[in-house]
């Protein structure tokens, strides 16, 4: 399927490219090692090459205030301390934690927007990100970042039921549930939004330059 990028006004929507998914030595979620040096590479690529071309970056960070926050998500506070892959839940993205920072790789503080106000899988829920885009007449969201089968998943959802055209740069998103990747790509494909690799997403942002 064509990606529709003719006439629109993309943005690059990063999820939770921090530390406390990406960086071994501190994550609270971490991705496998592997996966992780693997997609925060890719957008690290993706992300210069979208900037030479003058697409909006904007960066979407989990922060909590404390763990009441998280607690307050009768989810999370279900599987904390069982054998779920977010049994840590109530320990991430607390305040002080090296986890809140960008992974180096991917920032570009003269360029990039950062809305760090994330608390739920949802990246417009209890954040501006919707004020940031309309405000920049941004109708197109190309959504990179962490975890496929939740944030990812759920954002690109939220951004089809806004009106926005989802567009989800496969090689540059990844999860920690890595069996249910394909699958929550599967289901954006078939109902909410397209995916595409990260050097067809290029190309038609230049063409449609």
């Amino acid at each position: 399927m064509t990606l529709p990028l003719s006439g629109r006004r993309a943005a690059v929507v990063t999820i939770d490219l921090h530390r406390g998914h990406l960086d071994p030595q501190v994550a609270t979620m971490p991705l496998p090692a592997d996966a992780a040096a693997r997609v925060t590479k890719a957008n690290a690529e993706f992300l210069r090459e979208v900037r030479n071309q003058g697409v909006p970056v904007v960066h979407v960070v989990t922060s909590y205030r404390s763990a009441a926050e998280i607690a307050s998500n009768p989810w999370w506070a279900a599987v904390a301390d069982t054998g779920a892959s977010r049994s840590n839940a109530m320990r991430h993205q607390l305040p002080g934690s090296p986890g809140l920072q960008l992974m180096p790789e991917v920032y570009e503080a003269d360029y990039d927007l950062v809305v760090d106000s994330k608390k739920r899988y949802d990246c417009f829920v209890a954040t501006d990100l919707d004020h940031v885009l309309r405000s920049r007449s941004l109708d197109t969201l190309l959504l990179t970042g962490v975890n496929t089968n939740s944030c990812v998943l759920a954002t690109a959802v939220a951004a089809n039921t806004r009106d926005y055209v989802p567009v989800v740069v496969e090689d540059c998103v990844d999860t920690m549930d890595r069996h249910l990747h394909d699958a929550a790509l599967a289901v954006i494909r078939q109902a909410f939004g397209w995916v595409a690799p990260a050097q067809d997403v290029l190309e038609a942002l230049g063409d449609s330059r």
